[in-house]
């Protein structure tokens, strides 16, 4: 029986962009099928927006090639721009113009006629959940209100292809929310949507398929369930009485993981990486008692994606650094 791989929105090889000595996309290989939601992962600095401006035409690559949509973004770049829409970090929406005037706006500067302008602007501030503030200048909206505004405005004629970046960067947890519902619909209207972002759990809510950038570069991709699968086992958080005794803590793990345990002299939390925690907290208890090691708390959990960020890129996606992928 033969499967039939689903048709590419974006295949790249070997692509490469440098700004003066800095290289931020160093040899990318990447393929995003159509449908669905697929997510860029990476630090800052690791290449992501580059990457995006690249396959949204507006930056050459020096090296290599990209094909979106079925179309070389070099040679093709009207035929690309044809299909596809970018939302980037910042509210694109006219901040003096209310919800309605604003869509209305983007309609026809589309090509669409008055009156069906206004009937898709409807049809969209109803499913965004910004009806009754169509009428309200935007400037009045919340960030969370303008976000979700600035994504309809993307779809007033819907894209084959939509690129998201940092789309719920700096919200609060219930706008957050409600932008992951907005993009969940938008891939019911067949929309292939690429998303950058640095919460790991909004990759995990809403990507069919991950890949991880460092260093320009993708050092790992899969689904959410195949790159936690890959860190193998579960994780036991043993909280010790004292942080002093890190170190008698470390000795007396060493049987129990599958990794060396490296002690934290500023922290009384070790995490020891197990094939399986069952039954095994009991033992990892009895070896601590017996190193004279007194322990206030264990919990066990399943390997995470930060578990895989941190392992594949030695720190954690919250960290930031003050690398720039491009110059202003």
């Amino acid at each position: 029986m033969t499967t039939t791989k689903a048709p590419a929105a974006i295949a790249a090889s070997g692509l490469v962009k440098s700004f003066g000595a800095v290289r931020a996309v160093d040899g990318l290989d990447l393929w995003v099928p159509s449908g669905g939601v697929f997510a860029l992962l990476g630090p800052n600095g690791a290449g992501k927006t580059t990457t995006i401006r690249i396959f949204a035409t507006l930056a050459k690559p020096d090296a290599g090639s990209a094909r979106v949509l079925g179309h070389d973004v070099t040679k093709e770049p009207h035929a690309v721009r044809s299909g596809i829409c970018l939302t980037g970090q910042f509210a694109s929406v006219d901040p003096s113009l209310t919800g309605t005037e604003n869509l209305v706006l983007y309609g026809r500067l589309l090509g669409l006629p008055r009156r069906p302008a206004r009937t898709r602007a409807g049809e969209l501030l109803e499913v965004f959940g910004l009806a009754d503030a169509a009428g309200r200048p935007v400037r009045t909206y919340s960030g969370g209100m303008r976000r979700r505004l600035d994504v309809a405005a993307s779809l007033v004629v819907p894209p084959a292809l939509l690129f998201l970046d940092e789309p719920t960067n700096g919200l609060d947890p219930h706008s957050r929310l409600q932008v992951w519902d907005a993009v969940r619909w938008l891939v019911t209207q067949g929309t292939t949507v690429l998303l950058t972002t640095q919460y790991l759990d909004e990759a995990d809510q809403l990507a069919d398929g991950i890949a991880v950038i460092d260093g320009g570069r993708v050092i790992a991709e899969g689904t959410p369930a195949e790159l936690k699968a890959s860190m193998g086992g579960q994780r036991l958080f043993i909280t010790l009485a004292e942080a002093t005794d890190a170190p008698a803590a470390a000795a007396a793990l060493r049987p129990f993981s599958r990794t060396p345990v490296i002690p934290n002299d500023l922290s009384r939390l070790i995490e020891l990486p197990v094939t399986a925690a069952g039954g095994l907290a009991t033992e990892v208890v009895r070896a601590l008692d017996a190193a004279g090691v007194r322990v206030n708390d264990i919990a066990v959990r399943s390997a995470s994606l930060d578990d895989v960020f941190l392992s594949l890129t030695g720190h954690e996606a919250a960290e930031d650094d003050d690398k720039q992928e491009e110059p202003v």
